[in-house]
C-alpha cells in the first residue's frame, strides 16, 4: 500500500481534532483504514509529528559513517590489513563480506589473507600412460 501524503495526513488529524466524527467515521470519510487513523493519532502523541516514517523502517546499518572514516585512516596507516584485522581494529560485529562491500563502495582495496610463503606445488597427476589399450586374448 502506498504511503499517505502529508496533506491527507494533516486533513485526517485536523478533522479528528475538530470533532468532525469518530475515528471510524473519519476513516470512512477519507477512505483509509481505521488502523491508519489510530496510527496517525498515536504517532502524533508520541513524536509530535505525522510525517511518514518509512525511512526509519528496516534493518539498520552496522557500518556507519564514523566506521568508514576509521577504515580509511586504518588503511592509510597499514594498507595491508586483512578484513578480519580491520573488523577487530574497529570493534565491529559484522561479517567480512559486509566490510568488503563497504570498502568496495569507498573505492578502497585490501589484501585477502595474511602473507605467507608461497606454497610448494607438486605434480597433480601421474605421467601419461602409453596410447591405446592392451588387446584381449582370443
Amino acid at each position: 500500500m502506498a504511503t499517505l501524503s502529508l496533506d491527507l495526513r494533516e486533513r485526517i488529524v485536523s478533522a479528528y481534532d475538530k470533532g468532525e466524527g469518530t475515528r471510524d467515521e473519519i476513516a470512512r470519510r477519507f477512505r483509509v483504514s481505521l488502523g491508519m487513523v489510530k496510527k496517525l493519532l498515536q504517532q502524533r502523541s508520541k513524536t509530535g509529528c505525522i510525517k511518514s516514517r518509512h525511512h526509519l523502517a528496516g534493518r539498520k546499518k552496522t557500518i556507519v559513517a564514523e566506521h568508514r572514516i576509521a577504515m580509511r585512516q586504518h588503511l592509510k596507516r597499514k594498507p595491508d590489513m586483512t578484513l578480519a584485522e580491520l573488523r577487530e581494529a574497529l570493534g565491529l560485529e559484522c561479517t567480512l563480506p559486509a566490510i568488503h562491500y563497504v570498502l568496495a563502495d569507498m573505492g578502497l582495496t585490501y589484501i585477502k589473507r595474511h602473507s605467507a610463503p608461497p606454497s610448494r606445488t607438486g605434480r597433480t597427476s601421474a605421467k601419461h600412460a602409453a596410447a591405446g589399450s592392451a588387446s584381449k586374448a582370443d
